[in-house]
């Protein structure tokens, strides 16, 4: 209130505010003359005065009946007493009309010199009464079932909705409990639950359970009840009444929305076309339906071609033809099945039209019929099982996944009473979508992964030869699946000599790219071996290639055409030399050899480690060892030493133990080591290369220092002949004599001391000359005029192959020749 609905009295006005601000009804305070002192907002609403119209005037003017003095004159009595007086009075509104209020006045109070009333009002509303027979309807025909118990539980009141909920007649209910009436029900839980009620007297609210009743006795229904206590004048307990709603509805599409979350856990757990399919099968029974099966079109199950059925890519009458994938049964064995997992299978829905796949429209039959045409004409042994098993409803769904048919999936329901109805429908769709989905996911995969596979068997070594140097055996074993195809390879590659080169290595990350980057690489060393390096050299060039190739991917990369950077790889390189017995190696970040000697003794040389390929501006670094003939060195990727534990070290010695048996076959040998280090999973590819030594003997050798000195070669081609002639080759003796006669002739006239000259008889006969001059030898091609140049033209004609290698005094120029 404000000062101007107080009018012009300050001291009476101040005190009316205080008190009536409390108020929230229509207010007024009123002098013992009946002038209004105090004027509410709530009064103004009341009767539509402003206080400037009422205030300092007579309330008179505001009543609506006539005066009563005598009346007037005992309630003030009454008040000035301080009991207060409250009652009916008809007041005037400002618009003329009449309005009644409940009026209540306070007992007398001061404020200042003045006996003041405060008067409080509030307009009479008519009540609404509700006859019995109202009260009485509203209970009967509400939606909502509900029923009172008395303490022993028996019913003694039910409404019209709870007969017709559960199904049993009210005549049958009174005087009875639950337990007694409906069995198909949680009677001993709802009953546990209304004894809380009745002893603790706290109500229980919307309490969900499932159950049969006798209203529909061949379908499971969803309830939710609330039980509260009765309770009389004295506050005693003397009943329980209860609540009853059929949320079956909602029951059911809760519980369908949590199966279709859980499918996305469920289905699809690994890349494999199969496993995703019986994973369909399996979550969908009993969950969803009694028998499903899954079948897939054959081009999906293939690991060739793009994996979509055409329609029109071979005779009109051609369908899909579908392979069973997966099924489950709640029935042990699934003896509904007439085609088993891997069978080829014709099975379409009625009407049994093949654009069902096409369409992608889910087929719903919700009575199935063993004698209708569609079975009995078209499919009479899967007659026989409905018959059988009593298979009643079936919804089928084609599986596709971005725009492309994938197969078949087929929910049964027999066991289960309840057909299908629209709303499963699209639950079977969602877990067919989510499955098609996983499937193509498998199946893509598969066919990368598949191809990954090829291609890196393709690059690898089909057979591997040591020649007499070395006995040799592999064993490859590709990453999982789910890890993906590596970049792991090996290599073992003849040099001249007789002298072997042997390689191992492992590219980083997995797939096609990998792979391909491997064969690269191993053609890349299969060049730089041919071309006689040293180990530290070849990984050098070898290094340089990595970058190069990552620049070129990385670029590709950035350019968007799907390229992937290539991050490097690891490689060890080692060289054999059966003469010297000595096995020369480098390494650029692989895990060290293992070398096991004769007797079993088990040891591991660490050659400098090196960094990986493709880090560049680091060198490498060169070791030898020498190896006792039958010494057995083995190179192997990482995959192979890490295991589970990911301790290489303790897989090192793992691996040497498991080497550690002389005179063992060594292909046998090699398998054997591989199962027992690859347990379990493994998601690296894993390579296993092995050598046993082996050494010419002394008599297999012949070697003779030269003069620089044009005389010299005379004797040293006799000394050749001679030494073929002893070893039983009388006919390599002539172009044995003319390759030494035009080598020597050559180091004396363009190279320097020292000079000298080594046969070899091994799987080829091997002439070396050894000079002390770096300068390369040049193949020319002499005209008719000239004198000389046609030395190294003779010596490639008439040798099976020849070549240079570059050693740290100088060179050596061979030439072989294949033994009769």
């Amino acid at each position: 209130m404000n000062a101007a609905q107080f009018g012009s009295d300050p001291p009476a006005a101040a005190g009316a505010r205080a008190l009536l601000d409390a108020s929230s009804d229509a207010a007024a305070v009123l002098s013992a003359h009946g002038v209004v002192l105090g004027w509410t907002r709530g009064a103004e609403e009341l009767l539509g005065h402003p206080a400037p119209e009422v205030v300092g005037r007579s309330a008179a003017c505001l009543t609506a009946m006539p005066e009563d003095p005598v009346r007037i004159a005992g309630i003030a009595e009454r008040c000035r007493s301080g009991r207060g007086w409250s009652g009916v009075v008809a007041l005037r509104h400002r618009d003329g009309r009449r309005v009644e209020v409940d009026l209540r006045v306070s007992a007398a109070f001061r404020i200042g010199e003045d006996e003041c009333f405060l008067l409080s009002a509030r307009e009479r509303r008519e009540r609404w009464t509700v006859g019995e027979s109202v009260l009485d309807g509203f209970l009967t025909r509400s939606p909502v079932g509900m029923a009172v118990v008395d303490r022993q539980l028996r019913f003694i009141w039910l409404n019209d909705t709870l007969e017709r909920i559960g199904g049993v007649p009210r005549d049958q209910r009174l005087g009875r409990r639950l337990s007694e009436l409906m069995p198909g029900l949680q009677t001993e839980a709802l009953e546990g639950l209304m004894r809380k009620v009745l002893e603790t007297g706290v109500p229980v609210t919307d309490h969900e359970y499932v159950g049969w009743a006798w209203a529909d006795p061949h379908r499971q229904r969803a309830y939710s009840t609330s039980f509260f206590p009765l309770v009389d004048a004295d506050d005693t307990v003397t009943g329980v009444c209860y609540m009853v709603l059929d949320v079956t509805e909602r029951w059911n599409a809760r519980r369908l929305l949590s199966l279709v979350n859980e499918a996305g856990t469920g289905i699809g757990r690994s890349l494999d076309v199969l496993s995703t399919a019986q994973e369909l099968a399996d979550f969908a029974v009993p969950r969803f339906a009694d028998f499903v099966v899954v079948d897939l079109l054959e081009t999906v199950l293939s690991v060739e071609g793009h994996g979509a059925w055409l329609p029109d890519a071979g005779p009109a009458s051609a369908g899909p033809v579908m392979r069973r994938a997966g099924m489950s049964s709640v029935r042990e064995g699934c003896p509904e099945a007439v085609a088993r997992v891997g069978d080829r299978v014709d099975f379409l829905p009625p009407p049994g039209d093949m654009g069902t796949l096409l369409r992608g429209a889910a087929t719903l039959v919700p009575v199935l019929d063993a004698d209708d045409e569609h079975w009995t004409a078209r499919d009479p042994a899967r007659a026989a099982r409905i018959r059988e098993f009593g298979l009643h409803s079936l919804i089928s769904v084609p599986m596709r996944a971005r725009n492309t048919a994938l197969g078949l999936t087929t929910f049964i329901r027999s066991s289960n009473p309840v057909p299908f109805q629209t709303d499963d429908v699209l639950v079977a769709q969602e877990l067919v979508a989510r499955a098609a989905l996983c499937v193509d996911n498998a199946r893509r995969y598969t066919r990368e992964h598949t191809a990954a596979v090829t291609l890196q068997r393709s690059l690898l070594p089909d057979a591997l030869s040591g020649g007499t140097a070395l006995d040799v055996a592999s064993h490859y074993l590709p990453a999982d699946p789910s890890g993906g195809v590596g970049g792991d390879w090996f290599d073992v590659i003849p040099l001249s000599g007789s002298r072997v080169g042997l390689v191992v290595g492992d590219v980083v990350g997995h797939g096609i790219t990998a792979a391909a980057a491997m064969g690269r690489l191993r053609t890349a060393v299969q060049t730089l071996a041919d071309m006689e390096m040293p180990p530290d050299e070849l990984l050098a060039h070898l290094d340089d290639l990595v970058l190069r190739l990552s620049e070129e991917q990385t670029s590709g990369a950035r350019a968007g055409d799907g390229a992937t950077a290539f991050l490097g790889a690891t490689c060890l390189y080692a060289v054999y030399d059966p003469v010297t017995r000595l096995c020369t190696m480098a390494r650029a970040g692989h895990p060290p050899p293992v070398v096991v000697a004769p007797d079993g003794q088990v040891h591991f040389p660490a050659p400098p480690a090196g960094p990986p390929l493709g880090l560049g501006g680091m060198g490498f670094e060169i070791s030898e060892m020498e190896l006792p003939a039958n010494s057995l060195l083995a190179l192997y990727t990482d995959g192979l030493v890490l295991g589970a534990d990911g301790d290489m070290e303790l897989g090192m010695y793992r691996l040497g133990g498991a080497l550690a048996r002389p005179g063992a076959d060594l292909d046998a040998l090699c398998r054997t080591a591989v199962q027992l280090l690859a347990v379990g999973p493994q998601s690296d590819d894993i390579a296993l290369l092995l050598a046993r030594t082996h050494a010419l003997r002394p008599d297999q050798v012949a070697s003779w220092d030269v003069a620089a000195e044009a005389a010299a070669v005379s004797e040293v081609r006799a000394n050749a002949t001679r030494q073929v002639e002893l070893w039983g080759y009388p006919e390599l003796a002539v172009t044995t004599e003319l390759v030494v006669s035009e080598l020597v002739t050559n180091a004396i006239r363009h190279a320097t001391a020292p000079i000298r000259l080594r046969l070899l008889r091994d799987a080829r006969l091997t002439c070396e000359v050894a000079d002390g001059s770096s300068t390369a030898p040049r193949l020319r091609h002499a005209r008719s005029t000239d004198e000389g140049g046609r030395g190294l033209f003779l010596v490639a004609q008439l040798a099976h192959r020849w070549g240079v290698r570059y050693t740290p005094e100088g060179k050596i120029i061979w030439a072989e020749q294949e033994l009769p």
